[in-house]
């Protein structure tokens, strides 16, 4: 079979960046049999996206045109772009026409079942853009990948066919494992933390930040610990104090270090498609503190602390408990790690092209 994969993704340092590059990596190593064409729109970053995959075929279309040539006026067959391939697997985020079998990775429901965790001057557009992208991928996909059974659910709620979904976990990167001591020193002492911490990653209205701000202050109390996010603040605006630091965006190779440094990862977002964190906190020996919602139980696999993301109290006992019983925890996480790979993630894909043959 010819498979067409589309990689445009791949630069933006995001879960679905690497969700493709880890997918399309093992794919390439596992497949020997089958054929792959690698396509992309891209402008001003076509250097970036070579450097990861040098045999992309690279349209010097920008991003923005193709969301109005494939998504809003649903125009240009990739076909055109192209030539005849047997199996296309697209994003979510862009659809081109195709009259061949196509697969469509859904990640994250969030801006469509969740409208108000946005600004209110940007619901109209976020929510108009994901509505008209699933109408495509409904009409139009012949099988629909989602990270998590959660999500599966979701879809057959928004009336998916459930027979055309295929549930494909993410799993970690092989960097995310315990560095050494002078490793974790070395990225705390470059974001000027000093002592004992607990991590959070991502912060805005869905990352449930202002609840566990109020959670840690109250679980924090009589000890000598601070509160880390990373990320770009998104749709809110944080404070820092004395104990609530924000660092930024940090670097992918930073991230170990950031993970296993925190005596625990505190996540107890409002809604996941996945939650790539908890399994990268698992590898590197990090306690989680998590949410009972959403497809976050269904990763953590009962090696997390589970707390209601709507109840400050729920997440300050949570964090509580993980501070008193560390080393349970990092045992299971280290266990439930193991189910996931990205080659069992591949190979579960590669048996949802081969359903082309039985179209």
């Amino acid at each position: 079979m010819k498979i067409a994969i589309d990689v445009s993704q791949i630069v933006y340092g995001t879960g679905v960046s690497q969700y493709t590059i880890e997918l399309v990596k093992n794919l390439l190593r596992i497949d020997k049999e089958n054929e792959y064409i690698l396509f992309a729109g891209a402008f001003r970053r076509k250097s970036d996206l070579l450097k990861i995959f040098p045999q992309t075929k690279v349209f010097p279309i920008p991003p923005v045109m193709l969301d109005i040539v494939w998504n809003r006026f649903h125009t240009l067959p990739i076909e055109k772009l192209i030539g005849k391939v047997d199996v296309i697997h697209t994003s979510d985020w862009a659809e081109p026409p195709s009259s061949t079998f196509k697969v469509t990775t859904v990640h994250d429901l969030a801006p469509f079942l969740y409208p108000s965790l946005f600004p209110r001057d940007m619901i109209r557009n976020i929510v108009d853009a994901h509505k008209a992208k699933l109408k495509l991928v409904e009409k139009e996909s012949d099988r629909i990948l989602v990270p998590a059974t959660a999500t599966k659910k979701d879809l057959v709620k928004l009336g998916f066919k459930e027979s055309i979904i295929r549930v494909t976990p993410e799993s970690v990167s092989g960097i995310f494992k315990r560095p050494t001591e002078v490793r974790i020193e070395e990225v705390k002492r470059k974001h000027k933390i000093f002592g004992d911490y607990i991590l959070c990653v991502g912060v805005d209205p869905r990352k449930n930040t202002e609840r566990t701000i109020k959670a840690f202050e109250h679980a924090s109390t009589g000890k000598e610990l601070k509160l880390v996010f990373v990320g770009i603040p998104k749709y809110m605006t944080v404070k820092e104090s004395r104990n609530v630091r924000m660092i930024g965006r940090g670097a992918a190779d930073e991230m170990p270090a950031l993970y296993s440094g925190a005596k625990a990862l505190v996540y107890a977002s409002l809604y996941e498609g996945f939650g790539l964190p908890i399994l990268e906190a698992f590898a590197c020996g990090t306690p989680v503190v998590t949410s009972n919602i959403s497809s976050m139980p269904e990763v953590a696999g009962g090696a997390a602390v589970l707390v209601d993301p709507y109840d400050v109290n729920s997440i300050a006992e949570g964090i509580k408990k993980a501070l008193d019983g560390p080393k349970g925890l990092i045992e299971k996480g280290i266990a439930r790690v193991k189910d996931f790979s990205w080659e069992k993630t591949a190979r579960m894909t590669l048996e949802v092209y081969k359903e082309a043959n039985g179209k």
